[in-house]
């Protein structure tokens, strides 16, 4: 019998998004999640502007945000481990309040020494790292088991949503006020975001690791229980990899082919325009296959858009690419996560949607590197094959080791 057919016979239909969004905490979370969101999409940009006109310049710029990206990647599985049960608000309203003070920090740090504006970076993105898996655990919580794609769905819609505006808030926030004016309202966010999630329904108090002694055998420790999950963490990184490749390779791509430079961010909004719409509609209706089956068929799919971007003439062929892969991004996002929910205990969601943060991270750093080395010594075109080529081999692995039993 079907999934579908099931879901008929129980009369557990999937509700459309209007009745989703009138679901009881649902708003709420939107609104919590907008706040705590908004402050992780301005900070790279914010911290470039609050120093861009000091004698560090745009190098400091790089430095702060380097070191607000490691606070995340650092700061995310270890954070993320203490969301369970009922600390999981507690500890996110508590991450987020560090954050706010430090983003407060960094807005009047301009002239401060160099050291203590990279602590304040550090901590700005180390503190509030954990936000991430604890709100998509506190929605998925929220929702029966039939809409929890589609809630992904609108999760990952409004964090398109957030990213592709933020870029313009800071510029003209920075611009037109002060230069530590995003880092402020960055501050205000998070601060909100603390208040806000107190609010919010609880995710339950199950044992973590429950899930593992249902036959009577002995429950999978938490660092087995987490592990389970890195074929997940694995296509999290090629994932990455490809956003990475994607966006910072871009600019580079335009002006060897002797296109305006200036083209680059009206194509990135529009790579994420493109995602948007793409997330609501593969939460629109079920499709075919699993979720994991899901994931790597569609992110070999956007990997296949982006080589083109290489390979296709002209500024409308890299658009049309483009648009293309950033239509398919938000499926892979989606399935990622629910393909998370099948090796993962259901009580160590929250560290599990950590632990693949931080790995995005890192996927994102370690393919800005290898991308920078790669230009230096070929032309653009390579280093977006090269790095369609690494989301590939590591999508290939990743599918290798779904084939293995899960521990959970």
């Amino acid at each position: 019998m079907s999934e579908s057919t099931k879901r008929q016979e129980a009369g557990t239909a999937p509700l459309g998004y209007r009745a989703l969004l009138a679901r009881p905490g649902v708003r709420p979370w939107l609104l919590v999640t907008l706040a705590a969101k908004l402050p992780v999409a301005m900070a790279p940009l914010a911290l470039v502007f609050l120093v861009r006109q000091t004698p560090g310049g745009y190098t400091l710029g790089a430095v702060l945000g380097g070191a607000y990206v490691v606070g995340e990647v650092a700061g995310a599985p270890v954070l993320g481990a203490r969301l369970t049960g009922t600390r999981l608000r507690r500890e996110l309203g508590l991450g987020l309040l560090g954050g706010a003070a430090a983003f407060a920090g960094l807005a009047f740090c301009g002239t401060a020494p160099r050291p203590v504006a990279v602590v304040l970076a550090f901590l700005a993105g180390c503190a509030p790292a954990a936000h991430a898996g604890g709100l998509r655990a506190l929605l998925v919580g929220a929702v029966p088991e039939q809409d929890v794609a589609r809630a992904l769905s609108v999760e990952t819609t409004l964090t398109q949503g957030i990213w592709a505006v933020a870029p313009a808030a800071v510029a003209f926030l920075a611009l037109d006020l002060a230069p530590g004016a995003p880092l402020l309202l960055a501050a205000c966010c998070a601060a909100l975001a603390a208040v806000g999630v107190r609010a919010l329904p609880g995710a339950g108090t199950a044992d973590p690791v429950a899930g593992g002694a249902a036959d009577g055998g002995q429950p999978p420790s938490r660092t087995r229980a987490l592990a389970a999950g890195w074929p997940v963490y694995l296509t999290s990184a090629a994932a990455m990899a490809l956003l990475a490749t994607a966006e910072l390779v871009l600019p580079a791509l335009l002006e060897y082919r002797g296109l305006p430079v200036a083209w680059a961010g009206p194509l990135l909004t529009a790579f994420s325009a493109a995602s948007v719409a793409g997330g609501l509609l593969y939460g629109a209706r079920q499709w075919p296959g699993g979720a994991r089956a899901q994931s790597l068929v569609l992110l070999v799919v956007m990997a296949a858009f982006v080589a083109l971007t290489a390979v296709l003439p002209g500024l409308v062929g890299i658009a049309v690419a483009l648009l293309l892969a950033g239509a398919f991004k938000s499926g892979v996002m989606v399935t990622r996560n629910l393909s998370l929910r099948e090796r993962v205990p259901a009580g160590m969601l929250a560290a599990g949607y950590s632990v693949m943060y931080a790995v995005q991270g890192v996927g994102y750093s370690l393919t800005a590197s290898v991308a920078a080395v790669v230009l230096d010594h070929a032309e653009p075109a390579v280093a977006v094959l090269s790095g369609a080529a690494l989301t590939l081999l590591l999508t290939l692995v990743s599918a290798l080791a779904e084939r293995r039993p899960r521990i959970v």
